[in-house]
C-alpha cells in the first residue's frame, strides 16, 4: 500500500475513532447519572468517563500533529445516536441489565477499532500514534475486562432486588 493511502485510510480511522468515543460519553453520561441501585457500575461508568475524554485529547493530539481537523458532523451524528440508543433502555424493565449487554458490545467495538488504527499507524508510518493508542486499547480493553467480569453480579443484583419487590431497572 502506498504511504500516502494508508495515511489518509489512518486520518479516516482516526476521525471515525474521534466520532465513537463522543458517542461513547453521549451513551455513558445519561446511563450514569440514572444509576440508583448499582454503585459500583456508576462508579466503573464515571471513571471510564474520564478514560474517555482522556481518549478523545489523545486523538485530538494525534490529529493535530497530522494537520487534520476532526469530523464535526460525525462527531455530532454519533453523540446524537449514542443519546438515542441511551435514551432507548430507559423505558425496559431491566434497563442496568440491557445497558451492561449494550455497553460490553460497544467496549468491543472500540476494541477492533483500536487495534485496526494500530496497524493504519504502523502501515502509514506513524510511530509517535502507537503510545497514544495503545493507551486507548488498553482503557477499552479493562472496560470490557469489567463490564464482562461483573455481568453475572449486575443481573442477580437486579433480579435480587426485582425479586424483593425494589427499584431495580437502574
Amino acid at each position: 500500500m502506498a504511504h500516502h493511502d494508508a495515511r489518509d485510510i489512518f486520518v479516516t480511522g482516526l476521525k471515525n475513532a474521534h466520532a465513537m468515543e463522543n458517542q461513547a460519553l453521549a451513551i455513558m453520561k445519561p446511563q450514569a447519572d440514572r444509576i440508583q441501585n448499582y454503585p459500583q457500575v456508576e462508579a466503573r461508568l464515571r471513571d471510564h468517563i474520564l478514560e474517555t475524554e482522556g481518549q478523545i485529547e489523545r486523538l485530538d493530539r494525534i490529529l493535530d500533529d497530522m494537520g487534520e481537523d476532526r469530523s464535526a458532523l460525525k462527531d455530532t451524528a454519533l453523540s446524537m445516536g449514542g443519546t438515542m440508543a441511551a435514551m432507548g433502555h430507559t423505558l425496559a424493565p431491566d434497563e442496568i441489565v440491557k445497558n451492561s449487554f449494550a455497553d460490553f458490545a460497544f467496549e468491543n467495538y472500540e476494541i477492533a477499532a483500536y487495534k485496526s488504527l494500530l496497524c493504519l499507524a504502523e502501515e502509514a508510518g506513524m510511530r509517535s500514534a502507537i503510545g497514544p493508542l495503545r493507551q486507548n486499547l488498553e482503557e477499552e480493553q479493562a472496560m470490557a475486562e469489567w463490564l464482562d467480569s461483573n455481568i453475572e453480579a449486575v443481573t442477580l443484583q437486579y433480579a435480587g432486588l426485582r425479586t424483593a419487590g425494589e427499584e431495580a431497572k437502574r
